[in-house]
Order: C-alpha cells, then structure tokens, then sequence
C-alpha cells in the first residue's frame, strides 16, 4: 500500500471513530430517553476528549491528524505538500460523514423520539448559544489556535508517541470546558461540516433544517486558527524548549 494510500485508510478510520464518540455522547446527553440524558456540558467535554484519544490511537500510521486545521497547519510548515493535504482533508470529511452516520444509527430510535429538530442537529454540528457570526468566528479561531498550538508543542517537544493521544484527548476537555461555551467548540471542520452534511441527507424523523447560514463559520473559524498557530509556532515555541 502506498503513502498516500495508507493516509487516507487511517484518516479515515480515525476521524469516523472520532464522530461516532464523540457524535455518541452528544446524542446521549441531549436526546429524549437515552440513559445519559441531561448529564451535563463537563460529560460532553469528557467524552470528546476520548473520542480524540480513540481517533489517535487507531490512526498513528498517518499522524493521525483527524482535522483539516491540524493539516493545514502542517502545510504552512512545509511538513507535507498539497497533493498530501488533499488526501488528509478527502479522507478527514469520508470519516466524519461515517462516524456520523454510524452514531444516528445508534441512536435511531431516540432521534425518532426526539420532538425537537434543533436538538437532533446540535448531535450532529455545532451552533452559537448567542448567534453573532463575527464573535463566533472569533472564538472559534481562539479554540482551535489553543488546539493546533498545544498540539505543535507536543511535536516540537518530543512526546513519545504512545502517550501522543493522551494529552491532545486532555487538551480537548481543557478547550470544551473554556472554550467551549460560546459556539460548541468545534475546532475541526470535519467534524462540523462532514456531520452536517449527513443530517442534510439521512431520513432524520423530523429533522427541520441543517443551519447552512452559520455552516461556513466552524469551517473559516478553524482553518484561520489553523494557519495562526502555525506561523505562532515557529516564532514562539523555539523559545520554550531551549
């Protein structure tokens, strides 16, 4: 198999395990009469953060990059070329868009029980608990810098690479427990667009409509934050490890 094959494969695999998890603990915590339901924005941020390490561990033979803002930082590094990035974005939306039809799955018969449609689509993609595009977009640019700077570090210092998953799985919990309240924190585009895009398409009982007006900000928001930490990194981080 070649490199550019065993990338796709492996981003693939990782990012649909990321948005079933993650996806999963969403749909348990606000659906009606699942067994989790009503356990809180902290449960959320937890089941991410392990979502994340999930979607790592199965996925070390590409790097395991899961979002394309990851991806697009590497670019602007000069760590991999364009043709590459377009099979870690190609694969990254294919993984998002089967994790997230493999959670509603899952949860069928509770979306079909669910009454109210913006519910079913905060499963699937993130909205603004205040919707004003400009800060939106802000704080997702914020978010994902932390996210792609931290993870930067990581590289940069050295951490083993067993123990990879393990602080970017903590780093994730730290953003949607700060961060987080404002728009959902969704830091990677993937995870944002490939989801909605199948509540668009999948025969979702009473599913009303996918919110395209602020789709384009979880996609901007990250993918800014993205190239931001990357150039940051090579200014600041030099400093940190000398």
């Amino acid at each position: 198999m070649n490199d550019l094959a065993t990338i796709f494969l492996s981003e693939t695999v990782g990012t649909a395990m990321l948005l079933l998890l993650g996806g999963g603990v969403v749909a348990n915590v606000i659906l009606a009469k699942t067994k989790g339901f009503s356990g809180g924005w902290l449960l959320i941020s937890f089941g991410w953060g392990l979502a994340v390490f999930a979607g790592v561990t199965v996925s070390y033979a590409s790097g395991a990059q899961l979002n394309p803002a990851v991806t697009i930082a590497q670019l602007s590094l000069g760590n991999i070329d364009f043709v590459t990035a377009l099979v870690y974005w190609a694969a990254q939306m294919v993984g998002a868009m089967l994790g997230a039809t493999l959670m509603y799955l899952s949860y069928k018969q509770h979306f079909d029980a669910e009454g109210d449609p913006a519910t079913k689509l905060a499963v699937f993609s993130t909205g603004p608990a205040i919707r004003s595009y400009g800060w939106n977009l802000i704080t997702e640019i914020i978010g994902t810098f932390v996210l792609v700077f931290v993870i930067l570090a990581f590289t940069r210092g050295g951490t083993p690479a067993e123990l990879g998953a393990i602080p970017v799985a903590f780093l994730v919990v730290a953003i949607g427990a700060s961060l987080g309240g404002p728009t959902g924190y969704a830091i990677n585009p993937a995870r944002d667009l490939g989801p909605r895009i199948m509540h668009a398409l999948l025969p979702i009982k009473g599913k009303g409509t996918s919110d395209w007006s602020y789709a384009w900000v979880p996609v901007v928001g990250p993918l800014v934050g993205g190239v931001i930490a990357a150039y940051a990194s090579n200014l600041l981080l030099p400093l940190a490890i000398l």
